[in-house]
């Protein structure tokens, strides 16, 4: 059995929290991962994007993002 789902809130929060650290604006983010800083807004607010979008972000403040099936 699968541990609890993460929500794209948390997912955003950690995000933030990242970029925050590392002294980023969403500018920077969105240059080093390669997205628009629209995008990098949209994560941090816990909006819906595509997995392969979050795993650019996540990567570029070096989190990762792993998904498992639901059963």
């Amino acid at each position: 059995m699968a541990g609890p789902a993460v929500s794209l809130a948390s997912v955003g929060d950690a995000v933030r929290d990242a970029r925050r650290e590392r002294g980023w604006s969403q500018t920077q983010l969105g240059a080093e991962a390669g997205v628009s800083r629209p995008t990098i807004a949209r994560i941090e607010r816990g909006d819906d994007v595509s997995v392969a979008t979050l795993a650019k972000v996540t990567a570029a403040v070096g989190l990762t993002v792993k998904i498992e099936a639901m059963e």
